[in-house]
């Protein structure tokens, strides 16, 4: 391609990337129809045609909050080790993802990095998605499907650890699937019939079975039943009974285990303290729980003030977070948490060095700040699994 041709290109793509890509800031009145991001952007991860940090929320290129079902954030990491993505289901059951693809993460058949969404070519019909560390996952038709690295024999094909897989393959030995989790190095999935069964990488006993064996092919987690809910943070494992208790496995040197000691486990311990819970999320090294009366509490690393307590003192135990009302949905990354309110706000709390709270400063609060107003109509977000970057449809 000649000069001037790429020039032009790039002159086209510079304007187009401003008109779909505008900031919202804290306090603009009124809503917005696209899915938004801010934050760390050093690989695309933010989808809005650059690799510039996001002090403010910024739309992902052509994706609305109407045309999501779910958006999951992957990667992380800082410098050389950076490999932030993203992956969003649509309505339509396609999928498209954008991001850093070092391997093949993206599902699109190559090892080339985009800053913008794409279609992932083939997959229809999903129902569920989840991007882990270097990997992601996919539902369709109560089938998983994984791509990515498989270096910790993450994906679950039973296949070739030492090559990325560019595009989806199928996952061994289960159907009925109804949910899924990806975490760093290592898959779980939650059957209809109730049962959790993960595979990957078993240090920490991030696997639930009982030893911290890897595991090439999913392996059922013993004596765990009736599970209406999972959640997946880097290396522990959160999961909703039907009766309300909450179990957690994997590492626990954070006290993201919730049972009063900082000791991994291998297998399903009881959080403590938690009764009437209605939903359960897992950050990068933390939990929280939503109780049926609206209230929030959480548990773990808080290094940052990343459980919003006022604190940075890690938990072992849940402490409930007066302050916090409303919450709809929570994700976490490295050092921060953001979390979407029933009257349509985001408002985020921790680390901020890298303008990873979207409130368009990079000062590290000791309090709450706000990325999106009420009424902006967002009503979930998502964070990369161990960065620093944030996203809210």
């Amino acid at each position: 391609m000649n000069l001037p041709v790429r020039t032009s290109l790039l002159a086209a793509l510079t304007a187009a990337t401003a008109l779909a890509a505008p900031c919202l800031s804290a306090h603009a009145a009124g809503t917005d129809p696209w899915v938004r991001a801010w934050g760390e952007n050093a690989q695309g991860q933010l989808g809005n045609g650059s690799v510039l940090a996001q002090q403010t929320p910024a739309a992902v290129i052509g994706i609305t909050r109407d045309d999501v079902r779910e958006l999951s954030g992957g990667g992380g990491g800082a410098a050389a080790a950076a490999n932030g993505f993203a992956v969003a289901l649509l309505k339509d059951g396609t999928v498209k993802s954008w991001g850093n693809n070092a391997t093949g993460q993206l599902g699109n058949g190559t090892l080339v990095a985009q800053s913008f969404p794409a279609t992932v070519a083939g997959l229809s019909g999903v129902s569920e998605v989840s991007a882990g560390l270097n990997h992601a996952l996919a539902v369709k038709g109560g089938r998983v499907l994984a791509w990515g690295s498989n270096a910790s024999k993450q994906l679950g094909t039973g296949q070739d650890t030492t090559n990325p897989y560019k595009a989806p393959i199928p996952v061994q030995s289960l159907d009925r699937v109804k949910d899924v989790g990806a975490g760093c190095d290592f898959s779980v999935a939650l059957r209809q019939d109730g049962t959790v069964w993960t595979w990957g990488k078993g240090d920490n006993g991030r696997l639930g079975t009982g030893n911290n064996t890897t595991r090439e092919t999913p392996q059922k987690v013993p004596d765990l039943v009736d599970v209406e809910s999972v959640a997946v943070g880097c290396d522990h494992v959160l999961a909703l009974t039907a009766d309300g208790v909450v179990k957690a496995w994997g590492k626990g040197a954070e006290g993201q285990l919730g049972n009063d000691t900082t000791t991994d486990s291998n297998k399903p311990v009881d959080v403590a303290h938690l009764d009437a819970v209605a939903r359960i999320y897992a950050t990068s090294a933390s939990g929280f729980a939503v109780l049926d009366d609206g209230s929030l509490a959480g548990w773990g690393k808080n290094t940052d003030r990343q459980l919003g307590d006022g604190t940075n003192a890690n938990r072992t135990t849940p402490v409930v977070l007066d302050t916090l009302k409303g919450v709809q949905s929570i994700a976490g990354g490295a050092d921060f948490t953001v979390a979407a309110l029933d009257d349509g706000s985001v408002i985020g709390w921790g680390a901020n060095a890298t303008a990873q709270l979207g409130d368009g400063t990079t000062t590290n609060p000791t309090g709450t700040t706000v990325a999106l107003p009420p009424g902006s109509g967002v009503t979930h977000v998502a964070t990369t699994v161990t960065g620093k970057s944030a996203f809210a449809y």
